[in-house]
């Protein structure tokens, strides 16, 4: 049987996707602040101290739990959404930019899911939504997350979300995957996380790959994403500052001409 709230959920589009959840009277999910998309007639909205998962303890607990989030990069705040009704209730949450939503049902992840920072984007009520320190000091200082990654605990749903395109691997027992840090979203408890050097002169100074392999061992799932925001924001920093590359350089110099760029 489930502590946590059992919510119903729809995930609609491709690119930019958002997940409707929909409620039944008293029921409750919570959600990062800016997520939010629509709610419908019944839908009570609060502001809360961290995830709300303590909500029978003192403030001191509840001063605790939103210090962890801010330590994560997160609002001290987050919002939750109740159907306060009767009959059935929606409230719906987008996605910050391009890629896909990543639903979770903790019961069957092992209770513990470990995820990249800003990843989480809502979850049923009572699901804890805390930090998640690297015990080995490569993977902190190396690991493209720093010291501190999100754990999402619970027996509930729970939704994250991440850039471009997702992939699911289940990894047998002593199995190794090599990727790059920021392509890592998340992997269960039982998955082991480490760094490792590239290593050879030319792959480090020229690869363009970065210095450092994230490792992932066996056994458990792990999800991938093919663009990591950090690589999206690059791109556009760069194209928005540097010089303009066209396919000719006369066609594309004449097109720089005619859109007002004639540089």
């Amino acid at each position: 049987m489930r502590t946590n709230h059992d919510i119903d959920y729809r995930i609609f589009g491709e690119e930019m996707q958002c997940v409707e959840i929909e409620l039944d009277p008293q029921e409750t999910v919570i959600a990062e602040s800016g997520a939010f998309m629509y709610m419908t007639d019944g839908v009570q909205m609060a502001t809360i101290f961290g995830d709300g998962s303590k909500s029978n303890g003192g403030f001191f607990d509840k001063l605790l739990g939103a210090g962890k989030r801010l330590l994560t990069g997160e609002s001290l705040f987050m919002t939750a959404f109740t159907h306060q009704a009767a009959g059935k209730a929606k409230v719906a949450f987008a996605s910050p930019y391009p890629g896909k939503i990543i639903p979770l049902d903790l019961s069957l992840l092992g209770g513990k899911i470990v995820c990249q920072k800003d990843s989480f984007l809502c979850a049923a009520k009572g699901v804890s939504v805390g930090i998640e320190w690297q015990r080995k000091l490569g993977t902190g200082l190396f690991g493209g997350e720093g010291f501190i990654m999100q754990k999402i605990e619970g027996d509930g749903l729970a939704f994250c979300h991440a850039g471009g395109h997702i992939i699911e691997r289940e990894l047998q027992p002593g199995e190794t995957l090599r990727i790059d840090t920021g392509c890592v979203v998340a992997f269960t408890r039982e998955v082991d996380f480490d760094v490792q050097f590239i290593g050879g002169i030319r792959n480090t100074f020229f690869g363009g790959e970065g210095v450092f392999f994230a490792v992932l061992k066996g056994p458990g799932k792990v999800w991938l994403q093919t663009l990591p925001i950090s690589r999206l924001a690059s791109r556009v920093l760069s194209y928005g500052t540097g010089a303009r590359k066209e396919e000719g350089s006369i066609l594309g110099g004449l097109g720089n001409l005619l859109d007002g760029d004639g540089r």
